[in-house]
């Protein structure tokens, strides 16, 4: 696959992270302006009713605040995902986006659980681990800023924080581990060096040892090339 062309600039780049965080605070002003609640419309484990927030989920948040901490590493995180692996990078956000919410349907506690938090993960794990299989020297110096940056956040696929969901946050990032792995020869790869084979090259057989060609078989040679 041709470098240049997959890191060629694209409007996608910022206008799909800028629309989708556009899109869950216009949800959140609706919330608040109006008097909804809209958290019954996230993940609620096992339930059929409940199921509906596989596809919901990732656009309500309890509080600004929550929302606040989301919109950062998600518009970074999508730029990254549509420049480095615009190839992919629908498939990612689309298919991720629903497995990381139906992994939370089947693991999560019963509880309503809502955020953006999943994708987060989803697209943290899914680059960090993309660079790291596809050794890609651009994609790995990715994986190590995003690493540097968000780092911290592995913790979170733990219960170690009370009234946080750490099953959405696990389920978007075994997804995105999965996603790397299944995309690993897709966008951008790692190109092995083929070696061209040069006259000296030929003074030696296939198992290393030196055997330059007999005079017949030059005088041959050059009697072929010469018809």
């Amino acid at each position: 696959m041709d470098t240049d062309y997959n890191l060629k600039l694209s409007k996608n780049v910022f206008l799909i992270p800028t629309l989708y965080i556009l899109c869950i605070w216009l949800i959140y002003w609706i919330e608040i302006y109006f008097g909804y609640n809209f958290n019954k419309f996230g993940v609620y484990p096992r339930s059929l009713v409940g199921f509906r927030g596989v596809f919901f989920t990732h656009f309500i948040h309890s509080d600004a605040g929550h929302l606040f901490n989301n919109s950062i590493p998600l518009f970074v995180l999508l730029s990254s995902l549509f420049f480095f692996y615009r190839d992919t990078a629908y498939k990612i956000l689309l298919i991720g986006g629903f497995f990381t919410g139906f992994i939370t349907w089947i693991i999560g506690r019963e509880s309503y659980h809502i955020g953006a938090s999943g994708i987060v993960y989803l697209l943290f794990s899914f680059v960090f681990f993309s660079g790291i299989i596809k050794k890609h020297y651009r994609l790995v110096a990715l994986s190590f800023i995003v690493i540097f940056l968000y780092g911290s956040m592995i913790w979170y696929v733990l219960p170690i924080k009370d009234g946080m969901s750490w099953e959405g946050h696990l389920s978007g990032f075994l997804t995105g581990f999965v996603l790397a792995i299944l995309y690993r020869k897709k966008g951008i790869v790692k190109q092995e060096h083929q070696f061209t084979k040069t006259a000296f090259d030929e003074l030696f057989d296939e198992h290393g040892n030196f055997s330059p060609p007999k005079e017949d078989d030059l005088v041959n040679k050059e009697e072929n090339e010469g018809v």
